[in-house]
């Protein structure tokens, strides 16, 4: 049995940590998110932080001397080749840890399954995927590290809205970083599943067993 990355993006406030939180609680899998990677790369002391240091100023930090998240949001959703710059200096890091991790669990599949021959072949194919949850999948390229693409999909006054809501952003600022991505449109075009994220999470939970019957055990 072949190991598979599924890699799951959309808009920002689309519903990504919703879909991440059923595979990994319900189902039991095996779920790899690029912003918690992100964050480890830009850790008190690595060379990225060191670099956005430089690039802003000591002022980019907090008191902790950690990043200052958001005084970084308001420059690179203003300033696009910032945020083209930014995006250079972490997401090949990104993309490189989740590759190690990625080979590490499926060595540790290959070894589990080839001692549970007894296993469901559902069962089996699910604990051979792997997924990956990139917020920004296309921008970066990284389409062609994953297998399948899962695309989680609402209407963009939802979007609007839910990003309002969850970040206490004006319906500016959040205009900003929706328009920052890449049309999600596009993102449904390319994708082998789409979730839709319009109803209430009873819909959308349906959509994510279909996908896995569909598409894992296939």
């Amino acid at each position: 049995m072949t190991s598979r990355i599924i890699g799951i993006t959309g808009g920002i406030a689309m519903g990504k940590t919703t879909v991440s939180n059923r595979l990994e609680t319900h189902y039991g899998l095996t779920v790899l998110d690029a912003d918690n990677y992100a964050r480890d790369v830009v850790a008190i002391g690595t060379p990225i932080l060191n670099a956005i240091i430089l690039r802003y100023g000591p002022e980019i930090l907090l008191p902790d001397q950690s990043l200052d998240r958001a005084k970084l949001g308001q420059i690179i959703f203003s300033q696009p080749d910032e945020r083209n710059w930014l995006n250079a200096q972490i997401h090949p890091e990104v993309r490189f840890r989740m590759q190690q991790d990625s080979d590490r669990v499926i060595q540790e599949n290959q070894r589990k399954l080839s001692d549970l021959h007894s296993r469901q072949h559902l069962r089996q194919s699910t604990a051979a995927s792997i997924f990956w949850i990139v917020p920004l999948l296309f921008e970066t390229s990284m389409t062609e590290f994953v297998d399948e693409i899962w695309v989680i999909y609402c209407h963009p006054e939802q979007q609007l809205q839910r990003l309002c809501d969850r970040s206490g952003l004006t319906q500016t600022e959040a205009n900003l970083r929706i328009q920052a991505q890449l049309d999600i449109q596009v993102k449904c075009d390319g994708a082998d599943v789409i979730l839709d994220n319009s109803q209430d999470t009873d819909r959308l939970y349906e959509q994510i067993e279909q996908a896995l019957k569909v598409y894992i055990t296939c």
